[in-house]
């Protein structure tokens, strides 16, 4: 008795050490998005920074320029009016939803490239891609080498500071489609050249043969084996961050946002949620913020007490 009495003390002081810091950490992310909007380049908000800005505005850029790309018969000799994209960039950049996003890839972007500099893990083919890509399993095998084709893609196109609007999820391909048909600017189209565009990019979007899709098949046609995909130094950022979406059962992008040097206790529980052990966990502190310590007892936290405050669900 007395132990189980010394170890529900541990679980309840880890307990509400991570919960009060989960909930720090949550109420910065949610104070992103209106830095963004306003593109401040503020030195005093720590998860805004003039890199990620840059990005940010790089991918509306590009997601404004391909939409009215779109709506040209054919292909244009040079880039719009800068004005003009600005102006539409502006219109799009009004999605909070599509900010955090696009907030979230900057991230993994800027983040994989520090990981390549700092701990030499490959930001596109990992050990655990590689492995994936020999399966004896041709459809995985054909999976994963679509991933890796996919992955390249992506880190060229952080380093260009764009994005394709094919890669975007479902639905906020469906809202940036429809703002820009409601968009009120004096873009030099009329409705029919809008009409015609949009119904095109809908016809031609899959959002399956996407980066995140393919990287989220892949997960799931690792089933159990998805919990080797939480070593980071095996696993690579992209296929680390799907994993420890799907065994958490949270969305991607705060999958990313975890590893967030600001963000530990979200990482911690989130790897906690997935099965990991203390010592495992860890492993990954020492790749993703050496100098972030782990709250002591985390091993007397329960993996489904780490997945309830993870989802906010009070005791």
């Amino acid at each position: 008795m007395g132990n189980m009495a010394l170890d529900r003390t541990e679980t309840t002081s880890v307990e509400a050490i991570l919960k009060g810091a989960l909930a720090r950490e949550s109420r910065a992310l949610r104070g992103v998005a209106p830095v963004i909007s306003h593109m401040l380049d503020s030195p005093g908000q720590a998860l805004v920074t003039d890199a990620i800005v840059a990005r940010l505005r790089g991918m509306l850029n590009d997601l404004a320029q391909q939409l009215l790309n779109a709506c040209q018969a054919s292909p244009p000799s040079e880039p719009s009016d800068p004005a003009t994209i600005d102006a539409l960039a502006e219109e799009i950049a009004r999605d909070t939803a599509l900010l955090d996003h696009l907030y979230a890839l900057a991230i993994e972007g800027h983040f994989a490239a520090r990981l390549e500099h700092r701990a030499s893990i490959d930001p596109v083919l990992s050990p655990l891609l590689q492995e994936l890509i020999a399966s004896d399993k041709p459809s995985i095998a054909e999976l994963a080498m679509g991933t890796l084709a996919a992955q390249s893609r992506f880190m060229q196109s952080q380093r260009r500071m764009d994005l394709p609007l094919s890669e975007l999820p479902s639905e906020l391909f469906a809202r940036v489609l429809a703002q820009f048909e409601a968009v009120d600017l004096d873009l030099g189209l009329d409705t029919g050249e809008i009409g015609v565009a949009l119904t095109m990019l809908r016809a031609n979007y899959d959002e399956g043969a996407g980066r995140l899709g393919l990287l989220a098949r892949l997960t799931s046609s690792m089933r159990g084996g998805a919990v080797a995909a939480l070593e980071l130094e095996h696993a690579g950022l992209a296929l680390f961050a799907s994993s420890m979406a799907a065994l958490t059962r949270q969305k991607r992008d705060f999958a990313v946002l975890a590893c967030h040097e600001n963000q530990g206790a979200r990482l911690a529980l989130s790897l906690r949620a997935g099965g990991m052990s203390a010592t495992a966990i860890e492993r990954q502190f020492m790749l993703i913020n050496p100098a972030q310590m782990l709250p002591e007892d985390l091993a007397a936290l329960p993996i489904e007490r780490a997945q309830a405050l993870l989802n906010g669900i009070d005791p």
